[in-house]
């Protein structure tokens, strides 16, 4: 029966049947004992099928709800209804158990908080000395659950504020004092909290008075709370330890580690320091600690030992395991804790003791030739002083006869001629079965081709064509026996017909690699590449791969555009369902040259600088030819550099730069060539500055001149910085007056400078001085740039021009004209003059300014507005300034042309004559009267036009016949030309006679080719 029961078990699905496990188990109470509050509950939560059923155990004794009806089962937890503090305080703990075993939880224990009130009503009065110190004793009533003190200073609500002169300890509730002054004269109460119970009671009122018999003199630190000798702390707790003393003067508090290590950043010091809070309590943190207490007296200490402990914690825990019987079973579990855990093993919540097939040893358990009665729930239990953790575990035995409802002998298997096959055998039962094969009807035999492995596979090496047929597997145990049949089908092998061939390449190249085979009709090929060792995945890599061959016989690889990338291992991979080949060629890629690598600058002077460097790859073609590049923060770029030897050839690796500029910071490349190409360059060198030497570039472009009176100003261009051959760079400007022997010199430490200005007051304005500029820098001085003359600066002119005259032209031009200022007379040199002018209501820091060269003594001013009036003044001027203004001159400009254009304009031509006619124009008031017509006309194809004027409305021109005209009139004034009239074209005709106006352009006329112009009696001409 019991066979068979296993036997079931060992068909059913095992992810459906287990034993217990839980899912919450019961935790420490501290239940406060309030009115409020009937009940308490202990939670316990597992999971199992069959549902498990629960069961509590207090203080080792089982609970029983129907004797006891305060207990209660509630969804698997335990409910306590009205509990008592005497009956039900202690360890709970909660059984599961279904048919597969049987479990116990962790123990939880309950407690429960309370408060009482303090007894004594009246406390004596205490009397010091003031600058003594003073401890209140609080005495807490009957309590249990976590208490914090307080204390109130005569009335309700204030407390009493600590600080370095006062401190309530949370460890005994007392007040101390460190040094009584008057301010702590008053009534003192002690107040203390039940945490859990959220419950106060206040004690009664200690009175505090001084003695009068004089004030408490100094003494040194008297330490009145400290903190154990050794206090034992929990891994992961936060740890308080409290010190205060009593003195006079105050005592200040601080802490240290014995050890000589410094406190853990993460520790807190209260505000008073009376208190050292270290959160997350770990290892590092235990060791001895001290508080030190001192004032100008004296100083105390106080020592303590903080231990580590921590309570067991699973490294590693046991698992479920299906044991076939027979077999052996090894579980071991490890637990970290300090101290060190030990171990126990439990059996369906029973002790297991070591016993015949039974070994245990610390955290191991063996259990050796299992049977069925070894089925159960098994926990290992890990414990020290501190605590104690459960690892569950279920051990199934498994006894059941052979059964291949769920690994069937595969129905097909395929191997390929010469090949070997296995062919599985792995039916489901306990113990092992005995395996036995039959081809057909006949019994297999072993031989050298035919094993049978020792998990009961058939294994056939060597295949033939006649191997193919029925297999047929048969197990045997105790329980039962079982078959399954497959065949075995044997396809013709593949061949690699065209296997892919090494080549060698140059960058930039395509190529194919064939790949193409035979094999069996009846089976499919696919082919894939491997590169290095990588698959090749054609659609990321379809830029450079391709697969060609177009049949299933052949997977040709094409690679377009080799890079050097490229170069490596290639194989073809070739896979049908029966077996798997491969065939490799190896690629080599030529194309420049790598890197040189390692480039060091060896020695640098003041021009030249030696390098060495070591060779990249050569990329499968030797390098030929090396090139330096330097680059300095002033170049563009990186720039070819001067070499000894002139061409460095591939087989050198050392060269000297040549042709440097001193005192310059260098980097330096390299780059390599072959017959490929040009590689990439090295990484720069270091950068390195050469040797300062003399400065050899003079500055250029030295000149002068202008300044204000008594000065001499010299100017030059500045030597670029990558010249100056050295730091301390400055200028040494030499100069002396015309036709003289010796130089005057200064210096201008400024390598930046450009310009110098000599002041004296006894230079003669407008003198000729020799000058030349020279350098120098620390090393020395250089040369002086070639000389040159500069004048010194002149006076500005002292002569007004006399005679100033304006008129105005038209409405919009005026004319300015002056007599010259002598030179005999005035002191300054005049280059020319400058004409300022604004209009009468502007201001004349608005003027306008026109400027003539030389000896010029008029001016044509344009732009101006017709019929306003204008004040204008002349100014003589050189490099020095301008000199007096001219008296001030008011001119009123002419009036504006006529605005309106000619109108009606018409045209007709008779003979070889055309006559334009059109409207006479009259002026406007404010308009200039109209003096006269100008007559414009040119070819349509050329841009150049014939002017006519006349005081007539009518001109007659002769003008030949094979040309379009374009004509257009303006009237003139005194106050210039007019607005034009709306251009005319005349065509050219084959008609000697036809008529037109300004509207029309599309009559035709032949004229006669006539070159000369014909004007009427009264036109004047102005061509």
């Amino acid at each position: 029966m019991l066979v068979l029961q296993l036997l079931m078990l060992g068909l059913a699905d095992d992810s459906a049947l287990h034993g217990p496990t839980f899912t919450q188990e019961p935790t420490d109470v501290i239940f406060p004992l309030d009115p409020e509050e009937k009940n308490v509950r202990l939670s316990c939560e597992v999971q199992g099928n069959p549902k498990p059923t629960l069961r509590w155990k207090v203080n080792g004794f089982e609970v029983v709800s129907a004797v006891d009806g305060r207990y209660v089962l509630e969804d698997g937890g335990l409910v306590i209804n009205n509990p008592n503090k005497t009956q039900d305080t202690g360890t709970y703990q909660c059984i599961a158990s279904n048919s597969f075993g049987t479990i116990v939880s962790r123990e939880a224990k309950l407690q429960f908080a309370y408060l009482e009130n303090f007894v004594t009503r009246t406390r004596n009065t205490v009397s010091v000395r003031e600058g003594q110190g003073m401890v209140l004793l609080c005495g807490p009533p009957p309590h249990s659950g976590e208490l914090t003190y307080a204390w109130i200073f005569n009335e309700y609500p204030p407390f009493v504020q600590q600080d370095n002169r006062r401190f309530v300890s949370q460890e005994t509730g007392n007040l101390y004092i460190a040094k009584v002054e008057r301010s702590d004269v008053g009534n003192y109460t002690c107040v203390v909290t039940n945490t859990v119970t959220n419950t106060r009671v206040l004690g009664p009122p200690t009175p505090l008075i001084l003695k009068h018999d004089g004030v408490m003199g100094e003494y040194e630190p008297k330490i009145e709370v400290h903190f154990p000798e050794t206090v034992p702390s929990a891994k992961g707790t936060t740890v308080k330890l409290e010190c205060f003393a009593l003195g006079n003067p105050v005592p200040t508090i601080s802490w240290r580690r014995a050890d000589g290590k410094q406190i853990s950043r993460k520790v807190r010091r209260h505000r008073t320091s009376g208190v050292l809070e270290i959160p997350n309590f770990q290892q590092e943190d235990a060791g001895l600690y001290e508080c030190v207490a001192e004032n100008s007296r004296g100083k105390n200490v106080a020592r303590g030992q903080l231990t580590f402990y921590a309570h067991p914690n699973w490294i590693q825990k046991i698992n479920d395991a299906h044991i076939a019987i027979e077999e052996n079973i090894f579980w071991e579990c490890r637990a970290s804790g300090r101290p060190k855990p030990s171990y126990s093993w439990l059996k369906n919540g029973r002790e297991l003791v070591t016993r015949d097939r039974v070994q245990i040893e610390h955290g191991a358990l063996t259990i050796t030739s299992v049977n069925v009665s070894d089925s159960g729930m098994y926990q290992c239990v890990a414990e020290n002083r501190h605590g104690t953790i459960y690892a569950s575990a279920e051990l199934r035995v498994i006894a059941v006869g052979p059964d291949f409802s769920k690994t069937f002998v595969k129905r097909q298997t395929l191997a390929k001629v010469g090949g070997a096959v296995i062919v599985e055998c792995k039916p489901k039962a306990s113990p092992r079965p005995s395996i036995t094969w039959k081809k057909g009807r006949d019994i297999l035999k072993e031989n050298e081709r035919i094993t049978v492995l020792e998990d009961g596979s058939l294994r056939i090496a060597n295949i033939t064509k006649s191997d193919a047929g029925a297999y047929t597997c048969m197990a045997s145990n105790h329980f039962g026996t079982a078959t399954s049949t497959g065949n075995l089908v044997v396809k013709d092998a593949t061949q690699v017909i065209v296997p892919p061939s090494s080549m060698d390449v140059t960058v930039g190249e395509s190529i194919v690699l064939p790949c193409q085979v035979t094999h069996d009709a009846s089976l499919d090929v696919t082919f894939s590449w491997v590169f290095n060792g990588q698959l090749i995945d054609f659609e990321k890599d379809g830029d450079h791969y391709e697969r060609v061959g177009g049949q299933d016989s052949a997977g040709d690889l094409m690679i377009r555009s080799i890079q050097l990338k490229h170069a490596g291992k290639y194989i073809c991979l070739v896979h049908t369902s029966v077996d798997k080949l491969s065939a490799g060629a190896d690629l080599v890629v030529r194309g420049p040259p790598g890197a040189p690598d390692a480039l060091t600058v060896e020695e640098i002077t003041d021009t030249t600088a030696q390098l060495s460097w070591m060779p990249g790859v050569d990329n499968h073609s030797p390098i030929t030819v090396y090139v330096v590049q330097a680059r300095t923060p002033f170049s563009v770029g990186w720039q070819a550099v001067n070499t000894v030897p002139e061409i460095i050839d591939g087989r050198s690796f050392t060269a000297t730069v040549v042709g440097l500029n001193p005192w310059v910071e260098y980097e330096f490349r390299v780059i390599a060539t072959n017959l490929i190409g040009i590689g990439e360059p090295s990484k720069p060198s270091d950068k390195r500055r050469t040797e300062e030497a003399l400065p050899e570039v003079t500055p250029g472009n030295v000149s002068g001149g202008g300044g204000t009176k008594s000065e001499l100003v010299i100017t030059w261009e500045p030597v670029p910085e990558e010249l100056q051959n050295g730091g301390g760079f400055g200028y040494v400007v030499a100069f002396r007056p015309f036709g003289t022997v010796s130089w005057m010199q200064t210096v201008v430490a400024s390598s930046d400078a450009s310009r110098y200005v000599f002041r004296n007051e006894s230079l003669p304005p407008f003198s000729p001085y020799e000058v030349k500029v020279g350098v120098y820098n620390n090393r020395g001085e250089g040369s002086f740039s070639p000389v040159t003359v500069v004048y010194s600066a002149e006076e500005e002119p002292s002569r007004a021009p006399p005679a100033v005259f304006a008129r105005s032209l038209s409405a919009s031009d005026m004319e300015v004209s002056w007599v010259a200022v002598p030179e005999n007379l005035n002191k300054g040199r005049i280059q020319g003059y400058e004409v300022r002018y604004w209009r009468h209501d502007d201001k004349e820091e608005n003027a306008r300014k026109l400027r003539t060269i030389g000896n010029q003594t008029s001016i044509k001013i344009s732009n101006l507005k017709g019929s306003e009036s204008y004040l204008l003044a002349v100014k003589a001027f050189n490099t020095a300034g301008t000199g007096p203004s001219s008296a001030i001159i008011n001119v009123t400009m002419r009036k504006p042309p006529p605005s309106q254009p000619p109108g009606n304009v018409s045209w007709n031509s008779s003979d070889s004559k055309i006559i334009v006619r059109w409207d006479q124009v009259k002026a406007l008031e404010n308009e200039s009267e109209v003096k006269g017509y100008k007559v414009f006309y040119r070819w349509s194809r050329q841009s150049i036009t014939s002017v006519i004027e006349t005081n007539q409305t009518s001109v007659e021109l002769s003008l030949p016949f094979d040309e379009d005209y374009i004509i257009e009139i303006k009237p003139f004034s005194e106050g210039g030309d007019g607005r034009s009239s709306e251009q005319i074209r005349i065509p050219k005709s084959s008609n000697a006679y036809a008529r037109g106006s300004g509207a029309s352009t599309s009559n035709a006329c032949t004229l006669s080719a006539i070159s000369t112009i014909m004007i009427s009696l009264t036109a004047r001409s102005s061509l």
